[in-house]
């Protein structure tokens, strides 16, 4: 039994590390994975080719490559602690999609409405984790396609929406409800993240879980800060620019579920 080390520089959130453990979880030749998330690691325990891990992960295109090999692998995991950390999650993310679409819808903002998807999409993943538990390689497959081509429409449709919006007049969104329910998602990101360390080390570190956190951290700066744009500027501009970036973050996760589930 080998143990590898893979470097996936590009895992930035706790949806990119399901992304990995996706991409492997149907393998016979892959008994256990570990995350260490301060350097941005993936340790794997396997009885192949480490060239036939890294062609695993490669479609998902975070980067991964091969440093070395190791024999310094936890083995103390606790299923039914993962299971109950992933729950958590899913409500936490599942809520704050639900509100900020809400919000958004109401208080005409695409930032917060485009927010909301990327809350929705990491939620998804999070159910196709639990989903995926026990199940045959194909039907895991099945469940991740779906999941990329909805992601993909929503984020299709919102695009399309910014781009009308852009091109006819439309009211000013409301600033104080786009701060508001960006710092209050922030919050539940730090808390969903928090609680999936707790779960894969033991303790809490904070270095890692700000590594973690990274891109959810900038979405919410970025709806935070085009809501003072539109304060500043009395338009909406800031805001559809906003809600464009973060839908064309939103594909591009779901181009990367797309090409895991081939």
């Amino acid at each position: 039994m080998t143990v590898s080390r893979f470097h996936v520089p590009a895992m930035d959130c706790a949806a990119e590390e399901q992304l990995v453990r996706m991409a492997l979880d149907d393998r016979d030749d892959v008994e256990r994975i570990e995350f260490d998330s301060q350097h941005r690691d993936v340790l794997i325990e396997h009885h192949t080719n480490a060239d036939t891990i890294a062609d695993a992960l490669e479609p998902l295109g975070l980067g991964a490559r091969h440093v070395d090999d190791t024999s310094n692998i936890d083995t103390q995991g606790d299923s039914g602690r993962e299971r109950t950390a992933l729950i958590i999650a899913l409500i936490i993310n599942a809520g704050f999609f639900v509100g900020e679409l809400t919000v958004g819808l109401i208080s005409a903002s695409m930032g917060l409405i485009a927010d909301a998807l990327d809350m929705g999409a990491d939620a998804s993943v999070y159910a196709l984790s639990l989903a995926a538990v026990g199940t045959a390689a194909a039907r895991k497959k099945r469940l991740a396609r779906v999941s990329g081509f909805v992601q993909l429409a929503l984020a299709a449709v919102g695009l399309v929406e910014v781009i009308r919006r852009f091109i006819v007049d439309t009211e000013l969104p409301d600033p104080a409800s786009m701060i508001v329910l960006s710092v209050l998602a922030l919050a539940g990101n730090i808390v969903t993240l928090v609680v999936l360390n707790r779960v894969r080390s033991g303790e809490v570190h904070l270095q890692a879980s700000w590594i973690f956190t990274a891109n959810d951290i900038k979405v919410n700066a970025l709806v935070i800060a085009a809501a003072i744009g539109v304060i500043a500027f009395d338009s909406a501009v800031p805001d559809l620019i906003a809600g464009g970036l973060i839908f064309a973050v939103v594909a591009n996760g779901a181009r990367r579920i797309l090409a895991m589930s081939r």
